[in-house]
C-alpha cells in the first residue's frame, strides 16, 4: 500500500507547487507583456470615435476615454466651439467613372460624411504591372491621414476601394456594428491571451489590468489568401474563423475554390478604425512599399502585416507557456500544443525592436464589409417583412440596429421644410419618392448573408465583376436614385442620428452635401465628378443631371451656381 501512495502523494506535491506558481505569479508572464508593450507604442489607450454615443456596455480600459479638445474650426461651420470626432470616407481614386460614381452615389443617399478622394488626377507612371497605383494608394492614404489639419487621431476613418465597393445601411450602423465587433474580439482576445501585470497607482491602489491585445483596426474578411504563398505568415497564422466549422456542411474549409470556406483571411479593400492606428499601418505598409513589396500589391502587403502580427503574438504565447519561472499564463493547459500546428511557416523572420503588433482584426462575419470573392452564392436580397412563418427564427430576424436606424425615405414634414431651398428647385416629376410612413427597412430589399445570417453596411464586389451591372438594380435606393440624391443635397450638414445630452452631432466639420472632397482640400459636386454617367447610374432615362427639364439655374452646397445661365455674382 505504501507503494502505492508515494505516486500518488508525488503527484498530489507537484499539483500543489503548480498551483502556487500559478497564483503567485501573474495571469500572464512578463516575457509575453514585454514583447508586446514594446511593440504595440501604447495602443492599448486607443479611444474608439464615437463610443460615448454608440457605445452603452461599461467602459474597459479598452476603452478608456480622453478629454474633449477646444478648437474654433473656421472652414465652414464656424459656430462650432467644440471637437467631437469626426468620421471620415476615404476613397483612393486617380479618375472618374460609372463604377465610382456609384460607390459616391451610395454613400450619398445612405448619408455618409463626403468623401475624400485621394489621388484623384493623379496620374502613375511607374514600371510595375499596375504602373504603381497600388503603392500610390498606400502613399496617398498615409499622406492624408499624416497631413491634414482637419483630422485627429481619435476620428474614425473608412478606407474603401473605389470602383467596386456599394454602401447599403446608414453610417449609425456601421459605427455601432464597429462597436459591437471591436468588443466581441476583445473578449476573445482577453480569454486567449490574458491581461497584463496588475499596477498600482502612486496612492497605492489597485488599478484595472489592460489586456495584453486588443482589436481597433477591422479589415473586410476573405475566403482564399492571396497573392501571399500558402506558407507565408499571412497565410499560416492566422486563427481560425469565429463562423461555426459546419458553416457550409461537412466540406468547410475543404473547397480549393472557395465556394464552401468561412472568411478568415485578410481583404486590403476595406479597412475601418481610429484614425492613429490605421496611420500606424500604412506607415509599416510604406516601410514595406520602401523594401520592394509594393510592386506586388497593396493586399500582399497588408496581409503581411497582420500575418506577422499573428505570428509574433503566438510565439510571444509559446514563450510564456515554456517560461515557467516566469509564471503560467491564465489560458495555460498543459494538452494545448505550445506553438500553432496548423502548418509551417516559412517566409518570416521577426527582427528584434521591430513592432508588429497594430490591433488588427478581420469581420469575419462580413457585419460590416461583404467581401464578395466566391460569397456571392452566400447573399440574397431578402425583405424580413415577407419572411414567411419560419421568421420565428431570431436569425432571420432584422437586426435592431437596422430597425432603428434613420428610415430609408424621407418624412413628409422634411419634403416640406425642404420646399424653399434653392440650391435645386423643386420638381414634381423628379422629386417624387415612395412614401415614409409605408416603406420602413423592414419592407426595403437588402443583401443577406445566409451563412453569418447578418446584413453587412456595405458590399465590397470585389470577385465576378459582372455584379457590378447585373446587382446594382436590386440595390434598395436604385429606384428612386435620383429622387433621393436631389434630396440629400437639399438637406442641411449629416447630422448623426439622433441627438446626444440634447446636442446634434455632425459627421464631418468640413460640410459639403452631394459632392467630394479632394486630398488638395479642393470641393467637386455630383454634376462635375459625374458628368455622362447618368444612364448607367440611374437608368432613368430624364436625362442629365441639372438638365432634366432644360437649363435651368442650380448651386452646390456652399452657394455656387453650377448649372444654368450665371445672374449676378455668385
Amino acid at each position: 500500500m505504501a507503494r502505492g501512495r508515494r505516486p500518488r502523494m508525488l503527484v498530489i506535491i507537484i499539483c500543489a507547487i503548480l498551483s502556487s506558481v500559478y497564483f503567485w505569479k501573474s495571469p500572464n508572464s512578463d516575457l509575453t507583456y514585454s514583447i508586446s508593450r514594446s511593440q504595440h507604442h501604447g495602443a492599448s489607450a486607443t479611444k474608439l470615435p464615437f463610443a460615448d454615443i454608440f457605445h452603452d456596455e461599461p467602459r474597459t480600459p479598452l476603452l478608456s476615454q480622453g478629454t474633449t479638445t477646444v478648437y474654433q474650426n473656421s472652414t465652414h461651420l464656424k459656430h462650432v466651439q467644440t471637437r467631437d470626432p469626426s468620421f471620415h470616407v476615404v476613397i483612393p481614386a486617380s479618375a472618374s467613372n460609372e463604377r465610382l460614381c456609384k460607390t459616391l452615389l451610395s454613400s450619398f443617399l445612405l448619408n455618409y460624411p463626403p468623401p475624400t478622394l485621394v489621388n484623384f488626377g493623379k496620374i502613375f507612371t511607374g514600371d510595375n504591372w499596375d504602373n504603381g497605383s497600388h503603392a500610390g494608394k498606400i502613399k496617398g492614404v498615409y499622406s492624408f491621414l499624416s497631413g491634414n489639419s482637419q483630422v485627429y487621431d481619435d476620428d474614425l476613418v473608412l478606407v474603401i476601394d473605389g470602383y467596386d465597393v456599394w454602401f447599403q445601411l446608414p453610417p449609425e450602423v456601421m459605427v455601432k456594428g464597429y462597436h459591437a465587433l471591436i468588443q466581441d474580439a476583445s473578449r476573445r482576445l482577453r480569454k486567449q491571451y490574458g491581461s497584463t501585470r496588475k499596477q498600482v497607482s502612486s496612492e497605492g491602489t489597485t488599478m484595472s489590468r489592460p489586456q495584453i491585445y486588443q482589436q481597433t483596426v477591422v479589415f473586410g474578411a476573405d475566403k482564399l489568401c492571396w497573392p501571399n504563398g500558402p506558407d507565408d505568415p499571412a497565410c499560416a497564422s492566422l486563427p481560425e474563423s469565429t463562423l461555426p466549422n459546419d458553416s457550409y456542411g461537412k466540406k468547410t474549409d475543404q473547397d480549393p475554390e472557395g465556394f464552401n470556406n468561412r472568411p478568415k483571411y485578410l481583404n486590403s479593400g476595406t479597412i475601418i478604425g481610429p484614425v492613429s492606428d490605421v496611420r500606424a499601418i500604412y506607415k509599416r505598409a510604406l516601410e514595406k512599399v520602401d523594401q520592394g513589396f509594393g510592386a506586388i500589391g497593396d493586399q500582399f502587403v497588408f496581409a503581411e502585416i497582420l500575418g506577422e502580427q499573428e505570428y509574433s503574438r503566438d510565439l510571444a504565447n509559446s514563450k510564456a507557456r515554456n517560461s515557467w519561472f516566469l509564471g503560467l499564463p491564465r489560458n495555460f493547459s498543459p494538452f494545448q500544443p505550445s506553438l500553432p500546428t496548423k502548418s509551417t511557416v516559412k517566409n518570416v523572420t521577426l527582427i528584434p525592436n521591430q513592432r508588429y503588433e497594430y490591433s488588427v482584426g478581420l469581420d469575419y462575419r462580413s457585419s460590416l464589409f461583404q467581401t464578395m470573392t466566391h460569397s456571392h452564392e452566400d447573399i440574397r436580397f431578402t425583405t424580413y417583412n415577407n419572411i414567411t412563418s419560419r421568421s420565428s427564427s431570431k436569425r432571420e430576424d432584422l437586426p435592431l440596429d437596422v430597425t432603428s436606424a434613420r428610415p430609408p425615405y424621407p418624412s413628409n414634414d422634411t419634403l416640406t421644410t425642404l420646399m424653399t431651398n434653392t440650391i435645386l428647385q423643386l420638381s414634381e416629376s423628379l422629386d417624387k419618392l415612395p412614401s415614409h410612413d409605408q416603406n420602413t427597412w423592414l419592407s426595403t430589399p437588402l443583401a443577406t448573408n445566409l451563412r453569418s445570417f447578418t446584413v453587412p453596411t456595405l458590399l465590397h464586389i470585389n470577385g465576378d465583376k459582372s455584379l457590378l451591372d447585373s446587382w446594382w438594380p436590386s440595390m434598395w435606393f436604385w429606384p428612386n436614385a435620383r429622387a433621393l440624391l436631389r434630396h440629400h443635397i437639399r438637406t442641411p450638414q449629416p447630422l448623426l442620428w439622433g441627438t446626444v445630452r440634447g446636442q446634434e452631432k455632425m459627421w464631418d466639420m468640413r460640410g459639403g452635401r452631394g459632392g467630394v472632397w479632394t486630398q488638395d482640400r479642393r470641393w467637386l459636386e455630383w454634376g462635375e465628378i459625374c458628368e455622362g454617367v447618368e444612364d448607367s447610374v440611374f437608368g432613368d432615362g430624364k436625362g442629365k443631371w441639372g438638365e432634366e427639364e432644360g437649363n435651368g439655374r442650380t448651386w452646390n452646397s456652399f452657394g455656387k451656381q453650377i448649372t444654368g445661365e450665371v445672374v449676378g455674382d455668385n
